[in-house]
């Protein structure tokens, strides 16, 4: 579905709230841990490229089925570029483009808010997980409150 097809025409804002919006979409796609963090790594890294290799280093955890995936959706949406050299195996380098350069500083925000919150948060999820005393299956009010 394009954007004019959405109700959105080429150059013009989307609107969120309406669910053919494609802002939807791209909000799925770039708000990904592993988006994210390949972003940091290749902005870091940047104007340079990475090999597939040195992304799989720089990002522990991540599976082989996401880090094949990822880059390749950044890729298909014009953050990063994709060269192979033809060598056996061939060596896969990625970096990003203007457009994913323009992604970091907005990303690098969500990631330190997410850091200085993460206690917050884990705390709030504590106190709303049921207990054997409350038999509802939620916490009570003036626990999450004190």
């Amino acid at each position: 579905m394009t954007s004019q097809a959405a109700g959105v025409s080429a150059g013009a804002r989307g609107d969120l709230f309406s669910p053919q919006c494609p802002t939807r979409r791209l909000l799925d796609r770039i708000g990904t841990k592993w988006v994210s963090m390949a972003v940091k790594v290749l902005a870091q890294a940047a104007p340079e490229e990475l090999r597939f290799s040195e992304l799989q280093r720089r990002m522990p955890g991540i599976s082989q089925k996401m880090l094949s995936s990822t880059p390749q959706s950044m890729v298909r949406d014009g953050l990063a570029a994709r060269r192979v050299e033809p060598t056996v195996p061939p060596r896969v380098h990625y970096r990003l483009t203007p457009l994913g350069l323009s992604l970091e500083q907005p990303l690098a925000m969500v990631r330190a808010w997410a850091e200085e919150h993460m206690p917050e948060i884990d705390r709030a999820s504590r106190l709303s997980q049921p207990t054997a005393a409350d038999g509802n299956g939620r916490a009570h009010e003036s626990r999450a409150e004190s």
